[in-house]
């Protein structure tokens, strides 16, 4: 079995030869407003969750997405997890749990790409809402490889 026979995720895709669009050197602002982002380093309680939209973003979604910070982390919280390759993803769902009835979220997006194993990150938020005493509406975006929305809808509200 070659790389290329394997998992939708580990597909190797070139897109050099593609047109990146605007060769000018310009500086895009981060809109990231807190740190950590890491899903085991974040605290659910932490002051910047208390109340936000927050978005749940695999690994991979920011580097897909060209216009990432701004059309979907401006004025937003967020916790960044790889479903495939991190461990311990218990410690997400509680963590996920606790965004509901501890930090009384507004909002949470989950963020995914379009291969399977990205699904395990969704599954996780919506078990967790579920497990949840507390609702809040949960929406769920996935992402092509070639960084374009397949996907967006609201999965509870």
């Amino acid at each position: 079995m070659t790389a290329m026979d394997g998992c939708p995720g580990s597909k190797m895709i070139d897109r050099s030869d593609e047109d990146s669009g605007d060769d000018q050197n310009v500086t895009i602002k981060s809109q990231l407003k807190q740190w950590p982002i890491q899903m085991h380093l974040i605290s659910p309680q932490a002051p910047y969750y208390e109340g936000a939209d927050v978005l749940l973003v695999a690994d991979c979604v920011a580097y897909a997405m060209g216009g990432f910070h701004g059309d979907y982390l401006k004025g937003k919280s967020i916790a960044i997890a790889c479903p495939k390759l991190d461990e311990g993803q218990d410690v997400y769902a509680a963590k996920i749990k606790s965004w509901f009835e501890d930090a009384k979220i507004n909002t949470l997006t989950v963020m995914i790409m379009e291969v399977p194993c990205c699904m395990g990150l969704q599954v996780l938020a919506q078990k967790a809402l579920q497990d949840s005493s507390r609702k809040a509406p949960l929406r769920s975006i996935v992402v092509g490889l070639d960084g374009e929305i397949r996907s967006e809808e609201w999965v509870s509200s």
